[in-house]
């Protein structure tokens, strides 16, 4: 589980010009995802589950420039 209050202060640092409301907004945003997000352990499981017909969103970091 997220520690919100250190969640909170990585989000001030990351977005030094947010408001108090964005912060709170993002970081109520983040600590939802444990609700709607879980790990998929085997890429054979993916497949499968495509081919079901599930609904998959892969992100990944941008490298720095």
């Amino acid at each position: 589980m997220v520690d919100r209050q250190k969640l909170e202060t990585v989000l001030v640092r990351r977005f030094p010009g947010a408001t108090p409301e964005q912060i709170a907004a993002a970081a109520n945003a983040i600590m939802g995802l444990d609700d709607e997000w879980e790990e998929v352990p085997e890429m054979a499981q993916l497949a499968e589950d495509l081919r079901a017909g599930a609904e998959f969103r892969l992100l990944r970091r941008r490298m720095a420039s």
